[in-house]
């Protein structure tokens, strides 16, 4: 105020207004903010703000005005390169003058990187430029830098041929590769301020998915619990993704697929539970963000052969059968046929030796055709089907319905009156028959009549007559008849007789007592089957006749008993049903008289010890019995016989004692009431001595022997202990004497009696192997003296 008064005095009433600004001219960088004041000396009525462009400046966002009575401050916010130029600041008077002062507004660009990414990333082997965008005014200059480690080297066209920075200030790599990667420094200069800056980018190269298969085709066999591990090998950068896929969907983890990424780039599919549909493509797709790459592989299922269609086939004899057998697999199966009843074998395309067999199939399905069915192939069929993997067989039955068939060839029956008789009608059939009998056009029911009777069973009727006249002899006819056919046979019940006479009666090997005679059979039998024969016998002149039944049909029958030295008359007669046939011609014979018995049969073996065992056999006794045995031995270098008389009730002979490493002879003669028979003559050896072993078991069994064996180790243990008890003070029966008596036993070293050489002995009497006599003439003895050796010596003395 002071200023505008002395302004007024000096001036008048004629004063001019003045204007100026803080700044007249100023450098902003761009995004910076300024503000500037205009100031008036007088008294402005209005004061405002005109930008270079000569527009009157208003408030805005950028631009504020605060204005009051003699200043005006003009602010410009985040200032930009369009906001250089003159401002200028306008006082206006009253009087409508004006006034006005300038400011210049300069803008420059500081250094600036705009969006620079890091890391930034290319694919392999492509060209590969690096954004650098830095903004500056003026222009600035761009270095580009490889940081490698704590170094930093500049990139230059001289060292780096692939590398080249662009007009834009941006580096281009051409054939960028994963050796490039890293990290690149952009610098930018402003000379004229000496500004500089940087940024830092981060090179990734990304190179596509590589994928191999360690095995592209596998092999399985369904049904059989089987799992087949799929493995894809990648590599890439990033690390790839790796996907399965199958029909064009993707593969998830589930209890059938199991899917795992290991190690070094490994992932694999493991299929699980392998069943036939599981067969066909899998693909490996490997993905990152360079690329993708795909695999396929291929799983092979096979199938077990399995037999889906078999069924039993039931024909007519005489029509045509055909059997179906369908069968499927991977591969698909071969199918043959197996007739069980011979083995034979069929194949496709074969035929029987007959040619009433015949195989055709294809695709999976053979039929077997058999034309003129016969009751030889019933029976069942195995049908199998096999391929290189396993086979698979079912079997059938093929089941043939015939006509009734009859079994029997009887069709003659004999019987007598009031002989009950089962006339037999048995059939086969296929379904079974039903079956009724006849007698002329009369049916017989099945209740039967006063002497008849019909019994049924699965495939038999018999039908029981009991003649009571001659009017029930004749002809019976039975009735067979399924859905197939009937059949019929006529059966002739006729009276039944006695056999005729056997003839040819013969006798053989007649002895004193014994006789036996042969015949032939009759000639007829009567109808009635013969049930054995009666032999009759006597003395000549004698009245009474005694009987013999042959065993069943033999015609061959022994006589016992006889007297010797007599004459006998014999005859035969054959007996069945209907009664007993006349005899046959009388034949004589007379048996053998009272002779010498014949020479005995001898056979031998070792006694115990000393003795040896002769076995006697009685051949013919002459028709007497035998009294007794004389038996005479001797060494082969005596003269002298011995003689044994044994019991002619006896079957051996005892010969004891005999002396050791000798050869005797033996001489057995058999003496009945008539006289001696023929010498038998016999040689045998009686060994060396045995040792005391042989001696002791030899007619010991293993049961005995193990026995003896272990009482003889029980008597060593007490002959042992009873040594240590007088040598050394110890053993058990050291301690039961010192618990028993309470008191030491006394230390001498030996015993008064084992000192003396006192022994004990043990006698053991050795037996025959049948235990039937003691041969008390040989004894062991089993010594054991002070030095606790055993000693054994046999009594030969009495031997």
């Amino acid at each position: 105020m002071i200023i505008q008064l002395l302004w007024f005095l000096v001036c008048g009433s004629q004063a001019v207004l003045q204007v100026s600004i803080s700044l007249n001219k100023v450098e902003l960088s761009v995004g910076e903010s300024k503000f500037f004041k205009c100031t008036v000396i007088g008294e402005p009525v209005n004061l405002e703000w005109f930008n270079p462009q000569g527009e009157r400046i208003v408030s805005s966002q950028r631009v504020a005005l605060h204005t009051g009575e003699d200043s005006s401050r003009l602010t410009i916010y985040n200032a930009e390169v369009e906001d250089a130029g003159i401002y200028r600041c306008q006082a206006t008077d009253a009087q409508g003058q004006t006034q006005e002062a300038t400011m210049v507004l300069e803008m420059y660009q500081k250094l600036t990187f705009r969006n620079v990414r890091s890391p930034q990333e290319f694919r392999h082997d492509e060209a590969a430029e690096v954004v650098c965008d830095v903004i500056a005014s003026p222009a600035p200059a761009v270095s580009w830098f490889y940081q490698k480690g704590f170094r930093s080297m500049e990139i230059t066209e001289e060292h780096y041929s692939r590398f080249q920075v662009l007009p834009n200030n941006n580096l281009q790599i051409h054939k960028v590769t994963k050796a490039d990667e890293g990290v690149y420094r952009c610098e930018a200069r402003v000379e004229a301020r000496g500004e500089i800056d940087f940024v830092d980018i981060e090179l990734v190269v990304n190179v596509p998915p590589v994928l191999s298969v360690l095995q592209q085709a596998f092999n399985a066999t369904a049904d059989y619990q089987e799992s087949v591990t799929f493995t894809c090998v990648t590599s890439g950068s990033p690390d790839p993704e790796v996907t399965w896929h199958r029909k064009g969907q993707q593969l998830e983890r589930s209890e059938q697929y199991v899917l795992n990424t290991m190690e070094a780039g490994r992932s694999t599919l493991t299929i699980r539970n392998i069943i036939q549909g599981d067969g066909g493509d899998y693909t490996c797709r490997a993905t990152n963000k360079a690329g993708a790459e795909e695999r396929e592989l291929f799983l092979k299922v096979f199938v077990q052969p399995h037999i889906t269609q078999l069924r039993n086939v039931t024909a007519v004899e005489g029509s045509a059968a055909m059997i179906s057998c369908v069968a499927e697999g991977e591969p698909l199966p071969e199918i043959s046929w197996r007739r069980a009843s011979d083995g034979q074998s069929f194949a496709d395309g074969d035929k029987s030796q007959d040619g009433r067999v015949d195989v055709r199939g294809r695709h999976g399905k053979s039929m077997l055709t058999i034309s003129g069915v016969k009751l030889t192939d019933l029976g069942r069929f195995d049908c199998e089907a096999l391929s290189r993997i396993g086979g698979h067989q079912k079997s059938m039955f093929l089941d043939i319905e015939y006509m009734p068939k009859f079994q029997t060839n009887q069709t003659i029956f004999y019987s007598w009156e009031g002989n009950p008789i089962n006339i037999s009608c048995d059939v086969k059939s296929n379904p079974p028959a039903t079956m009724l009998w006849r007698r002329g056009r009369l049916t017989i029911s099945a209740e039967g009549t006063a002497n008849t009777r019909i019994h049924t069973t699965d495939g038999k009727s018999l039908l029981e007559v009991t003649p009571v006249s001659d009017r029930d002899f004749g002809r019976y006819n039975c009735t067979a008849r399924n859905n197939i056919g009937v059949k019929y046979q006529e059966f002739i019940l006729a009276q039944a007789d006695v056999p005729s006479n056997p003839y040819s009666v013969r006798l053989s090997a007649v002895s004193q007592r014994i006789a036996t005679v042969t015949f032939m059979k009759p000639d007829s039998h009567g109808g009635v089957p013969i049930g054995h024969y009666l032999v009759n016998y006597k003395e000549v002149g004698s009245q009474d006749w005694r009987d013999v039944k042959s065993h069943g049909v033999q015609t061959i029958v022994l006589l016992t008993g006889l007297e010797p030295n007599t004459t006998y008359e014999v005859r035969v007669a054959a007996v069945n049903g209907k009664g007993q046939g006349e005899f046959s011609h009388t034949e004589s014979f007379q048996t053998l008289p009272i002779r010498e018995p014949s020479p005995p049969a001898v056979h031998g073996q070792r006694g115990m010890g000393k003795a040896y065992r002769l076995g006697l056999v009685k051949q013919d006794d002459g028709g007497m019995p035998i009294v007794e045995y004389i038996v005479k031995y001797k060494t082969d270098k005596e003269e002298q016989w011995m003689t044994k008389l044994v019991s002619g009730q006896h079957d051996f002979a005892l010969l004891q004692p005999l002396q050791w490493n000798t050869r005797y002879e033996v001489e057995i003669t058999a003496r009945n009431v008539k006289g001696l028979s023929e010498p038998t003559f016999y040689q045998f050896f009686m060994p060396q001595k045995p040792d005391i072993i042989d001696s002791l078991f030899s007619g010991l069994g293993l049961g005995p022997v193990v026995g003896l064996g272990l009482v003889g180790f029980l008597l060593v243990l007490v002959v042992v202990d009873v040594s240590c008890y007088f040598l050394r003070q110890c053993g058990l029966l050291m301690c039961i004497t010192r618990k028993l008596c309470s008191k030491k036993t006394t230390t001498s070293g030996k015993s008064k009696e084992m000192e003396e050489g006192k022994a004990a002995y043990l006698k053991l009497p050795l037996k025959e192997e049948n235990g039937k006599e003691t041969l008390k003439s040989d004894m062991i003895e089993i010594k054991v003296h002070s030095d606790n050796s055993i000693h054994t010596k046999q009594d030969d003395s009495k031997a």
